[in-house]
């Protein structure tokens, strides 16, 4: 860097003298014309030099003569030229920036110390003095720049002038700047006058102080064309930016030639430069002096004899669209429609063919075969349109048939129903089972059938399709859907949604797999036995999701038809509840319900029936029908038809005389458990009490069944468990005098059920 600026310091002298002599020569009289000669080279390296400029002896006007070294073209011995552009009367020459760096630094330049203490390098731009020169700065493209933080640089005229102008960039941080924003922060812009000359500028270092220069260690100041720079905050971090611009920045140069207007410059022929005859001059902007340019239609040099010369469009479609016959002509060009047709060929599809008779016979014809069709399409459309709304309206009517806008309410009350619950289309099922192909079906019951079917979200569910007989069914059907619209629990089968708007409702469930507890247990030819440990553990899941309906759901829900063929087990033989069509859900202030008997024979609360009052504890009874079926493997609707006695008294009654092993599954007697057995035993007894305020709730079941499980792996845990709380509450013996009467009495009750019910048995 030392040695560029010292170069450039020691050029001043030679460059000063060579500004001296363009300003002889644009002195001397212009009336005289140039002999430019086809021989003067038209290019430097890869940059075009068209007269008035010139490389060599008679090959430029004065004052634009071109030096070509190493391939680059330099005006007055050493600005190097960038480009020249003719009609605008327009020139770009390389210029050097001004800069001033901190501190830590190895960059090369002049070293100073600020306060005897900051050590900072300066560069200092080379002043371009164009006095005297057919140039001129333009002050229409180039713009004083200054970035940096805390920077204030002038530009400064000649001493025989007294204009100086500057700005000032200041910041606080680097968070403060914003890139292409030359706004005061980090970067300003000024601008130059009209006939602008003379460029030097400085920079005062003192404003710099050590916090900011210690982050921002350059400044720097240059005159450049606006549109070649865009600002970045990253310029004022290090010294990169003059390294990038080490050759320069681009100035743009305004030049002319004449030195007089165009008016003026017309009368005199001799001196006149336009010299092609297809030119037109205009007088500069900046200053004195006119430039040329050619005439519409020509281009080329107009300062050439013959150097405007007419442009063929017809060549250059995309500069001049023609989209009939292009005919070129001097300074110009026409563009007509083809024959037999008229119109605008200058845009595309313009040309119309004309009319004729034939044609307007055609057209007539055509005209009808298109109203012909156009009828056609409207009266297929309007069928399709009037399809379509009849089934709608037929959709419609279903909905609301179904409770729709029931289901409707509830979403747009509770927004996670909304994820939980979709409404599926009549279409989408009936692609999903081929309309209900019968070799889809997975099940069939006396209220219902079900399919199993793969969405097109992929997952796989089951549709249950209601067999509506009447409103009743109807009414059960949609309580199912809005009971389980509000249940969310891993034991309980989860509604993916519903579709309201067939004839028949249909619900879409998770597809459970393996089967209903009633299979396991009752029909189980071809499945393993369940172990014991099994069927505590789906005993514990169906209180568990019990207890969750009766106390921790939004609201109470009383199942009211609890049984084994409504428990189905996935492939882990993981417990899901399932059927809530004759549900009921129960307000937070109310503990029972009077409601119409309904239930399954065997599994249903001899109290409920009696009574009508629906209670939790009638869940807690039928609960306590599966706890004996998982211990006694046996049907209790067929051990009563075949015994004519009821499967719930042959177990108390076995409990009261001792012999609760000879009723048990064979396949969990003789096996590790008899404590267990014991204890599931005595809660069972507990379960299926008469009344039902001596019965236990379904959260005390389902902790003392996880207490069981927890506890029940050792014969010292038993010990525990049995001194401990859980079974202290369990009679170990059933009183012999108090259970026979109820024994008794709890058969009567269950005759009368079995001749109430036998027509009806769900």
């Amino acid at each position: 860097m030392q040695s560029l600026k010292s170069r450039g310091m020691a050029s001043m002298p030679v460059f000063l003298l060579q500004l001296q002599l363009l300003l002889l020569l644009g002195t001397a009289a212009v009336a005289s014309a140039i002999t430019w000669s086809p021989e003067c080279p038209a290019t430097c390296g890869n940059i075009s030099i068209p007269y008035p400029f010139g490389i060599g002896p008679d090959c430029s006007l004065e004052g634009f003569e071109v030096t070509c070294k190493d391939s680059k073209p330099f005006l007055g011995g050493n600005i190097e030229l960038i480009d020249v552009a003719l009609p605008q009367g327009l020139a770009h020459v390389y210029w050097n920036i001004s800069y001033v760096c901190y501190d830590n630094s190895n960059f090369r330049g002049n070293t100073k110390k600020l306060g005897g203490k900051t050590h900072f390098t300066t560069n200092t731009a080379r002043l371009m003095d164009l006095r005297g020169t057919p140039f001129k700065f333009s002050d229409t493209r180039n713009k004083f720049t200054t970035i940096g933080c805390n920077t204030l640089a002038y530009i400064l005229s000649s001493n025989g002038q007294s204009y100086a102008s500057g700005c000032l960039a200041t910041c606080s941080d680097i968070s403060s700047i914003i890139n292409g924003s030359c706004n005061g922060m980090g970067c300003c812009q000024t601008s130059i006058p009209k006939g602008f000359v003379y460029y030097n500028s400085v920079i005062d270092s003192r404003l710099k102080i050590s916090s900011v220069h210690q982050v921002y260690p350059c400044s720097y100041s240059f005159l450049a064309d606006e549109k070649w720079y865009q600002f970045m905050a990253s310029d004022i971090i290090s010294f990169d930016f003059y390294k990038r611009n080490k050759k320069g920045v681009p100035v743009a140069l305004d030049w002319a030639v004449g030195g007089t207007s165009c008016e003026k410059a017309k009368l005199n022929t001799t001196s006149y430069l336009c010299h092609s005859e297809h030119s037109e001059c205009t007088g500069s902007p900046n200053g004195p002096g006119y430039y040329c340019s050619c005439s519409a239609g020509y281009e080329g040099n107009p300062y050439l004899a013959n150097g405007c010369q007419d442009i063929n469009e017809c060549e250059l479609p995309k500069q001049y669209p023609c989209y009939g016959t292009c005919l070129n002509s001097l300074g110009s060009y026409t563009c007509n429609c083809p024959e037999g047709t008229h119109g605008n060929a200058l845009i595309e599809a313009g040309c119309i063919r004309h009319k004729s008779v034939l044609g307007t016979i055609i057209i007539t014809a055509g005209g009808v075969g298109v109203g012909i069709l156009l009828l056609l399409g409207s009266s297929v459309l309007i069928w399709r349109k009037s399809k379509e709304r009849n089934v709608r309206k037929r959709k419609e009517k279903f909905f609301r048939q179904n409770r729709g806008l029931l289901l409707r309410q509830l979403v747009s009350s509770d927004e996670t129903l909304v994820e939980r619950m979709k409404n599926c289309t009549i279409e989408e099922l009936e692609k999903a089972t081929n309309n209900f192909d019968s070799t889809r079906v997975v099940g069939k019951g006396g209220h219902d059938t079900v399919y199993k079917e793969i969405l097109s979200d992929q997952r796989v569910v089951a549709i249950k399709m209601s067999k509506i007989a009447n409103q009743f069914d109807l009414d059960q059907f949609i309580n199912e859907m809005v009971i389980l619209s509000q249940i969310n629990h891993r034991n309980v089968v989860k509604l993916f949604g519903c579709c309201l708007e067939s004839k028949v409702p249909l619900l879409v469930y998770e597809f459970i797999s393996g089967g209903t507890l009633y299979n396991h247990l009752h029909d189980s030819q071809h499945l393993p036995p369940l172990s014991l440990q099994d069927r505590l553990r789906i005993a514990a899941e169906i209180a568990s999701a019990l207890s969750y309906l009766h106390s921790a759901a939004s609201i109470s829900i009383f199942h009211r038809d609890v049984k084994s063929s409504n428990i189905l087990l996935d492939e882990n033989y993981t417990a899901k509840v399932s059927d809530f069509g004759a549900s009921r859900s129960i307000p937070l202030n109310r503990i029972w319900v009077t409601t119409a008997v309904q239930g399954t024979y065997g599994y249903l609360d001899p109290e409920y029936y009696q009574t009508d009052q629906l209670t939790e504890k009638s869940d807690v009874y039928s609960f306590g029908v599966i706890l004996l079926e998982l211990l006694t493997g046996k049907d209790p609707i067929s051990y009563s038809r075949r015994t004519e006695r009821t499967l719930t008294l042959d177990f108390i009654c076995s409990l009261r005389e001792n012999h609760l092993f000879d009723i048990l599954d064979p396949h969990i007697v003789g096996v590790e458990g008899e404590k267990e057995i014991e204890t599931v035993a005595a809660l069972t007894e507990l379960c299926l009490r008469l009344k039902g305020e001596e019965r236990p709730t379904m959260r005390e079941v389902e902790q003392k069944l996880d207490a069981m499980r927890r506890l029940g792996k050792s014969k010292h845990d038993f010990n525990v468990l049995e001194n401990g709380g859980m079974a202290k509450d369990l009679p170990s013996k059933i009183p012999i005098k108090d259970n026979a009467s109820g024994a008794t009495r709890q058969y009567s009750l269950e005759k009368e059920l079995m001749l109430s019910l036998a027509e009806q048995p769900r």
